[in-house]
């Protein structure tokens, strides 16, 4: 079936309308990153960059480490622009763009987001690094999507509402699982648990400056909460899209975090920007170990 120009809009060069990318100009591998500075912090530790693409907050590197080729690219905050970026780089791949139609053969694409995040554990330190096994999306945007939960992700959704019934929620939540076959490569090193997605940097987070939460338990009822041994071990504002939407379109994605402050200490890093980069080499370091 064609899929019409208002659906799926084009640039006049043929490219993806928000990302502005060519088929071409991607890899299989992808790293995304919020902040479109931090696009440039990865790619300085490619062997060489081919592609250098940049259209409102989303830039795009594509290059070489050893034998691999690599796309950075920037996603901005929240998964609305998740909701973005993932379908264009998914249309780029499955879509052909000159008849309009969903490829026969599909294509997977492997996500890996280096990110930031706030510990909701007082063991989780910060400059520590976190890896999703899963999210819990406190944002709507799967919502609009036709999905099912997998048994075990409907039964943490399940206890998870029951474990939140004495300071109750006034939406429901949903539940995505990441990638257990890419975060494998990264077990050792990082702690892994259930990301909490927010919809928002303060209120959403339990913090208050002069608008006060509504849900002012929140945090506590996150922190408290255990699911068949995960506990949610951090907060931050994409992974439930990343992991919903990937799983949805039929690609890998996994969630790496540094943890640049602890929401329940409340201390913050003495130098988050060197937290980010040693993230950064680890991801890289272990990509190029895979056989991906």
């Amino acid at each position: 079936m064609k899929i019409e120009e208002s659906e799926l809009i084009l640039n006049s060069r043929g490219s993806a309308y928000h990302l502005d990318l060519l088929p071409e100009e991607i890899s299989n591998i992808i790293i995304t990153v919020g902040d479109p500075g931090r696009v440039a912090q990865v790619s300085k530790y490619f062997d060489s960059v081919e592609v250098q693409r940049q259209k409102r907050e989303f830039v795009t590197h594509t290059g070489l480490l050893g034998k691999k080729r690599i796309t950075v690219i920037s996603t901005g905050i929240g998964t609305d622009n998740i909701d973005i970026v993932f379908t264009e780089l998914d249309a780029l791949v499955n879509i052909d763009f000159k008849t309009r139609t969903t490829k026969e053969e599909l294509t997977k694409l492997f996500f890996m987001r280096i990110g930031t995040c706030g510990s909701l554990q007082t063991d989780i330190e910060v400059d520590s690094f976190v890896g999703s096994e899963y999210a819990l999306g406190m944002d709507n945007l799967l919502h609009f999507y036709l999905r099912d939960h997998t048994p075990v992700e409907k039964e943490m959704l399940l206890a998870f509402m029951e474990h939140v019934q004495e300071y109750p929620i006034s939406f429901i939540p949903y539940i995505a699982a990441g990638s257990s076959t890419l975060l494998s490569h990264f077990y050792a090193e990082v702690t892994k648990g259930i990301t909490v997605s927010c919809p928002g940097f303060f209120g959403p987070q339990g913090r208050a400056v002069r608008a006060q939460p509504s849900f002012p338990e929140l945090n506590n009822q996150l922190s408290t909460f255990t699911f068949g041994g995960h506990r949610i071990v951090n907060f931050d504002m994409e992974t439930s899209g990343i992991y919903g939407l990937s799983k949805l379109l039929g690609h890998e994605a996994i969630s790496l975090n540094a943890v640049i402050v602890n929401r329940i200490e409340r201390k913050f890093s003495n130098d988050p920007d060197k937290a980010v980069d040693g993230l950064i080499k680890f991801t890289l370091e272990k990509i190029a170990e895979s056989t991906l």
